[in-house]
């Protein structure tokens, strides 16, 4: 009976684990066809290591990517990424300081490296600091490198066909008018006289307003006002008035100012961009828009009123005006027209550019560096001394306030031209400058131009190379400038190129350092010129070198007992 039971409950059991296999045996069937179990997790494992595998290469291509980028940086001075090139380094710089950073890449590839910009962008160009080169581009294959295309293009809304953006014939008749007048005894009386008046009646006031209400002052606005109004007595003959009690805000010198910062923008982004931003009138492209617009009522105004005035005038040369806009007017073309009203407010905007902004650019730097160098102050002092000394009734009351220095004391002043000048090559009024080349060339140091390719020339940088000025490269030291007498030396366009160099060199050189001597001479005979402590001092991307935030000083006015201990100083 028990074995009976006992099979009973076998067989059961044999047959409900033959319906548990038959389950699953259908069930696997169901899932996958004439598979098994094992089946399920071999797919599974095929289609995980397949995901891996693609990841690993994934991985593997990008750390491939990234190394062989980053090996490009000790050949070509920066990481090349595909697709966009060297930008991703460029775009943290422009954020920085842009021109210390183009500085380290330049000392690090001895002086020339190639930047390559994004696929079918406008960026690709080559950037030197090299002297040879330099020489080469502005003087030895002068015609090879004009500034093309691309950079007029760029300027064009800004400065239309005026000597700082036209090439060829067209620079080349501005230049040769400009020059001469540049020469003429009636222009430099001008500039001697409208110069003299702006400081001694109207800059001192302002800084003698500022000692006596104990307030800081913005030291490079203050010299921006001045030179404004200077330059555009020069090129406009008329005075807008910017250092007028109150430093009123001047509308064209306000809209001035933002196009030109607008206007570097172009040269880092690529052109298709600025150009769809120009068409629909949007961001940097829409003030820029407004602010030329602004530029444009100005110089329209002028040239009808002087067109006015010279319709009535007699002719009396006595009564004649020497600024370049009324010469320019009496000019004519090839045809024997008058030059239209757009060339001649293209003449002027441009010589407000070049006159404007870098004198005053360049002070704002000097009174920041001997800031930091009060011994240099020191040395300068003592010289201004002495010239005064030399004069034969000095001592007799003209030594008091206000005393005006003269032409001939200013040219004399040779400790503090080397000053000025150690001042421009650290921070030069334009730090960078543009040229393209028309045929195929070859720099001195060896590198191919292609025809059409851009070349930047950084002429901050050049300051930086020791190769160029030696181990105290980045030291302000006037005496570099100065022989073993005493008396200023000039260097080679081609090193120190913050006038520019062969037939573009400066037109505006020698009145440029009497501008900035005597507006240098005159405050620091009066006041120590203290900068703020804390105050931030960096330059701004721009045309011109402007500083960032400003030059925030507090000004001491120097007593009797100073300027005497200097008047008896030898030296």
């Amino acid at each position: 009976m028990l074995n009976n039971n006992a099979t009973t409950m076998i067989n059961s059991s044999t047959t409900n684990n033959n319906n548990s296999t038959s389950f699953c045996s259908s069930s696997s069937t169901f899932l996958f066809p004439g598979d098994d179990a094992a089946g399920f997790f071999t797919f599974r494992r095929i289609f995980l290591l397949q995901e891996v595998q693609i990841l690993e290469i994934f991985l593997a291509l990008s750390v491939f990517i990234a190394i062989h980028s980053l090996r490009q940086k000790k050949n070509q001075g920066l990481p090349i990424w595909p697709f966009v090139g060297m930008l991703p380094s460029l775009l943290p710089a422009i954020r920085g300081n842009t021109y210390e950073w183009l500085s380290d890449v330049l000392c690090n590839q001895n002086g020339t490296f190639r930047f390559k910009g994004p696929v079918f962008s406008s960026l690709n160009c080559v950037i030197t600091a090299d002297p040879r080169n330099l020489e080469h581009l502005l003087k030895t294959k002068f015609s090879n490198f004009p500034k093309g295309h691309y950079f007029r293009d760029n300027l064009r809304d800004l400065l239309g066909e005026g000597i700082f953006n036209a090439d060829d014939e067209v620079w080349q008749k501005q230049r040769k008018t400009a020059s001469i007048e540049f020469h003429s005894a009636k222009f430099r009386q001008l500039t001697i006289e409208s110069l003299l008046e702006l400081v001694h009646s109207r800059l001192l006031l302002v800084l003698e307003n500022a000692v006596e209400n104990s307030i800081s002052i913005d030291l490079q606005d203050i010299l921006l006002r001045l030179t404004f109004d200077n330059v555009c007595m020069i090129a406009f003959g008329v005075d807008p008035g910017c250092l007028n009690p109150g430093l009123p805000e001047i509308p064209f010198a306000k809209a001035f100012e933002d196009a030109t910062e607008a206007t570097v923008l172009r040269f880092v982004s690529p052109t298709c961009l600025w150009k769809t931003m120009r068409f629909l009138n949007l961001g940097t492209e829409k003030k820029l828009k407004r602010s030329i617009k602004g530029v444009d009522e100005f110089a329209e105004e002028v040239i009808r009123k002087r067109k006015k005035e010279l319709g009535l005038q007699v002719d009396d040369d006595k009564k004649q005006r020497s600024d370049l806009l009324t010469i320019f007017m009496r000019l004519k073309d090839e045809q024997g027209r008058p030059f239209s009203d757009k060339f001649l407010r293209d003449i002027c905007v441009n010589f407000i550019l070049a006159g404007r902004d870098t004198s005053s650019v360049a002070l704002s730097w000097f009174f920041w560096l001997i800031d930091q160098n009060p011994h240099v102050e020191e040395k300068i002092l003592a010289e201004m001394c002495r010239i005064l000394r030399e004069r034969k009734d000095f001592g007799n009351g003209e030594s008091d306030n206000p005393l005006v220095f003269k032409p001939q004391e200013i040219k004399k002043m040779e400790y503090l031209q080397a000053a000025i000048s150690e001042g421009l090559r650290l921070y030069p009024s334009v730090p960078v400058d543009h040229k393209e080349v028309v045929e195929d060339e070859i720099f001195p140091d060896g590198t191919v131009l292609k025809k059409g390719t851009k070349v930047i020339y950084a002429i901050y940088a050049m300051a930086r190379m020791e190769a160029i000025w030696g181990n105290d490269c980045r030291e302000y030291r006037p005496e570099r400038w100065l022989r073993v007498d005493g008396r200023f030396m000039s260097e080679s366009a081609y090193k120190f190129t913050a006038f520019n160099g062969g037939p573009r060199l400066c037109l505006g050189k020698d009145f440029a350092y009497y501008q900035m001597k005597f507006a240098a001479a005159s405050i620091l005979y009066r006041y120590h010129v203290q900068v703020v402590k804390g105050h931030p001092v960096v330059p701004k991307l721009a045309l011109t070198m402007y500083m960032k935030h400003g030059l925030k000083v507090n000004l001491i006015k120097r007593d009797e007992f100073e300027l005497h201990k200097y008047l008896k100083m030898n030296y």
